[in-house]
């Protein structure tokens, strides 16, 4: 991997004990068991989102910050000697006097030049390894702050590796190596949220973490047991199998990435309120990919629309491997397509929870994911033989109704009234 720098790990700061190690603050967060869904299952309901997930202590008042970069960097200490264990150690800055610190500024301002610029290129690779990958995601970003930015394309950059380490196209080992590799990516995992990494990417994200306090540990290792599933698991029972992989590996980025959005209400208290809109978000996004997708998974062995779904249209397994495209099969689909469009109006309603200015962006990238359903309907429910995608003047065209969405004032209710009839929108029809 390009801009490999192993050695730029921060070093804990110095109180008195040269070989301090820094305190692991990560927020580990146990999961409920799921129980059988007794009411209307294309409309489930939304109550007890965060006890259904087990996600309840995230961001309470007793729970620990993130580690925290910015207390513990190299730029707040300095190693004097030869490197050599006799020798080394580690020196507070403004501790150094005369000559040898006019000597130590040098070297500390040396190593902050190097150190900006290799984390300008690493951020330079998070930026284009999002827009190869995403372009529509990558497109939201674009109205982010520079510094939000930096941080969400370091973020989808590991989600992009962890799944490659399951999904990437030369992956052929069998479960028990990619296991391992999984347990190793944890491993890197804990190192980054200590300030450390082994490489540019690595770096990138935690400067991330070390921007955004609240950030937490706990939804990057959910995600990794979402990668997990995608070894053992190629069919889901129901809907609440369903759920919980598309929490583990969609939802969890809204979780992952709503302290960089930041919120109305500053704090932890304003990040519990948002974090349904966000899980929903997550959860839309999954369950348009998992029906853009049916005929590539398909060719892959993986079915991921329910098999109680399946059941319920008379559809077999068998009809979905022969790309049998009947009414039972669109039946099916305008049933899997309500349901997603369900989750992007839960999520549009947190919209105003976040701040003013990470609003338009996320607005933004909800509607444009949501077009993709309206051209799976045009495309007649064919995904199969056709991919369902947005044209670029179509999202281009999508941001000004995005920003009239995210407007409080009812005056600009018929403008957008307009905007979503010109558009064909139906995420918020009843």
């Amino acid at each position: 991997m390009a801009f490999a720098h192993s050695s730029w790990a921060p070093r804990p700061r110095f109180n008195g004990v040269s070989n301090q190690q820094p305190i692991r603050r990560t927020t580990m967060v146990m999961e409920k068991s799921f129980s059988p869904r007794r009411n209307n299952p294309q409309f489930e309901s939304f109550d007890s989102l965060h006890d259904r997930l087990g996600i309840e202590n995230l961001w309470s008042s007793d729970t620990p910050d993130a580690f925290d970069m910015r207390q513990t960097s190299t730029s707040d200490v300095l190693v004097v000697g030869d490197g050599s264990p006799s020798t080394k150690s580690i020196m507070p800055w403004d501790t150094t006097t005369g000559a040898l610190g006019v000597s130590l500024l040098g070297r500390r301002m040396r190593f902050l030049r190097k150190r900006q610029q290799i984390l300008a290129k690493s951020y330079e690779e998070c930026r284009r390894i999002t827009e190869l990958f995403s372009k529509t995601f990558f497109l939201g970003t674009q109205l982010l702050s520079p510094e939000k930015r930096r941080a969400v394309w370091a973020v989808y950059t590991w989600c992009r590796r962890t799944d490659d380490i399951v999904d990437g196209p030369r992956v052929t080992q069998r479960s028990a190596a990619l296991r391992n590799q999984l347990a190793d990516w944890e491993t890197r995992l804990d190192e980054i949220f200590d300030g450390g990494g082994r490489d540019g990417l690595d770096m990138a994200l935690a400067d991330a973490v070390g921007n955004y306090r609240d950030m937490t540990c706990t939804p990057f290792r959910d995600m990794i047991k979402g990668m997990l599933m995608d070894v053992d698991q190629a069919r889901f029972d129901t809907f609440d199998d369903l759920y919980l992989y598309c929490y583990r590996v969609a939802g969890t980025v809204g979780l992952m990435t709503l302290p960089i959005m930041g919120t109305v209400k500053p704090g932890r208290e304003g990040l519990r309120e948002a974090m349904e809109a966000a899980l929903a978000l997550g959860i839309g996004l999954q369950l348009t990919n998992i029906l853009r997708d049916v005929g590539e998974d398909r060719l892959r062995g993986r079915i991921y629309l329910p098999l109680e779904d399946l059941h319920r249209f008379n559809y077999t397994e068998e009809d979905l491997m022969n790309c049998v495209l009947d009414t039972r099969y669109k039946n099916l689909m305008k049933f899997e397509i309500a349901r997603a469009r369900k989750y992007f109006r839960k999520a549009q309603k947190g919209v105003h929870l976040l701040a003013e200015d990470s609003r338009l962006p996320v607005q933004a990238s909800l509607d444009m994911y949501s077009q993709i359903l309206d051209v799976l309907e045009e495309n007649g429910f064919d995904n199969f033989n056709r991919r369902a995608y947005i044209s670029k003047s179509r999202k281009l065209f999508t941001v000004p109704m995005s920003f009239l969405r995210t407007r409080d004032n009812p005056s600009w209710k018929p403008l957008l009234d307009v905007a979503e009839f010109v558009a064909g929108s139906k995420i918020y029809a009843p």
